[in-house]
């Protein structure tokens, strides 16, 4: 006969299965908890850090020494309110710059500051200071700038040559790109021998490549050597973007220290001259010829003198091709750009030796350069 449990012997049964599961679960708790202690999240310790390397010092203390000498540029456009008549200061744009010498003489490049009214300079201090344009090389793409500061704020770079330098050798660059300011960044020499387009469309010749992070901003900074010398100026980047793609380009510190000390004195590049007026050279390929084609000679200028010859029309209206130079002193001569640099070599009242070619002649003649213009 099956075996019945009345209904409420069925519930004190449950209810005593449940108060024995419940005991049991508290005393396996306090079990684990007396026996087997739970793993608490380990962290990492700080460990101590290693000595810096020869490399990392030397790098922190060239960055320590040369900062003080590059600064912050802002450029400046002023307008003046129609209702008000008032004049406001609107920036235009910012770069970077240094400091040449203790006179408050700066470096930049000239597409910092082109159409800028004014600027504004900021030392490494975070001093504000108004500056001057002092002279402007369009052709080279540097441009200087002063401001009147005490001579102890001021930490002048120390010159380097561009003769020696080499392919893999090490550089730094140090500027405000995008704004921030002092900043640094290393790289090699990726190439030499470079040649770039200036804003006058005058060829800048043995630029300098690097693989520096050279972003908008850093145009006008330093580019040094492992010596913290100054070896070049930064002023373009190759990128399809506008932003940093691994091709930078410097102007080379020997042109710098030729061209600033002449911007200084005399606000422009004081090259002697021939007397001419040149064709652009498209023209010039456009009648198959290579060299400088002579538009107009200056009267009783060096050329002048020397009897070279002027592109003219004959009385029918037709075009009579001028001398065209080909050489000087025997450098070859194959563009207008080549013929500009080519008298940076020299001084006014030296004479030299023009190579022409006339009617399918070539010819040479002496000239004695004449003083800048």
């Amino acid at each position: 006969m099956a075996l019945r449990l009345a209904p409420v012997a069925l519930l004190l049964f449950a209810l005593g299965l449940l108060g024995v599961g419940f005991v049991g679960g508290g005393i396996w708790q306090a079990r684990s908890a007396e026996g087997v202690a739970v793993a608490a999240p380990r962290r990492s310790a700080v460990v101590p850090r290693a000595e810096l390397s020869q490399e990392e010092n030397a790098t922190i203390a060239l960055f320590r020494d040369a900062s003080p000498a590059v600064v912050f540029i802002t450029s400046l456009n002023l307008r003046r309110d129609f209702w008000t008549m008032n004049v406001t200061e609107i920036p235009r744009g910012t770069g970077s710059g240094f400091v040449w010498d203790d006179q408050g003489h700066i470096v930049t490049n000239y597409h910092v500051i082109q159409g800028a009214d004014q600027a504004l300079v900021t030392l490494a201090d975070q001093s504000d200071w108004r500056a001057t344009l002092v002279g402007v090389a369009v052709e080279k793409d540097l441009a200087v700038l002063k401001i009147e500061t005490p001579s102890e704020r001021l930490f002048p770079l120390p010159l380097g040559t561009s003769q020696d330098l080499q392919v893999g050798q090490k550089v730094f660059a140090i500027g405000n790109p995008f704004g921030l300011d002092q900043t640094l960044t290393t790289g090699v020499i990726s190439a030499l021998g470079r040649e770039i387009e200036s804003m006058a469309r005058v060829p800048i010749r043995d630029v300098i490549q690097t693989d520096a992070a050279i972003n908008p901003g850093n145009s006008g900074g330093p580019l040094l050597d492992s010596a913290g010398r100054l070896v070049g100026v930064n002023t373009a980047i190759y990128s399809p973007s506008g932003a940093y793609a691994g091709i930078g380009f410097a102007i080379p510190v020997d042109t710098v220290t030729w061209a600033v000390p002449d911007l200084i004195e005399n606000g422009r590049l004081s090259r002697p001259t021939l007397g001419v007026e040149l064709a652009q050279d498209y023209l010039t390929k456009r009648w198959g010829l290579e060299g400088a084609l002579v538009v107009r000679v200056t009267p009783g200028g060096p050329a002048d003198r020397a009897g070279i010859r002027p592109t003219e029309r004959d009385r029918y209206g037709r075009v009579r091709l001028g001398d065209l130079i080909v050489a000087l002193d025997g450098e070859p001569i194959r563009t207008q750009g080549d013929l500009i640099l080519a008298l940076e070599k020299y001084q006014a009242g030296q004479a030299v030796r023009v190579t022409l070619t006339r009617d399918g002649q070539e010819l040479e003649t002496e000239v004695e350069l004449g003083a800048p213009r």
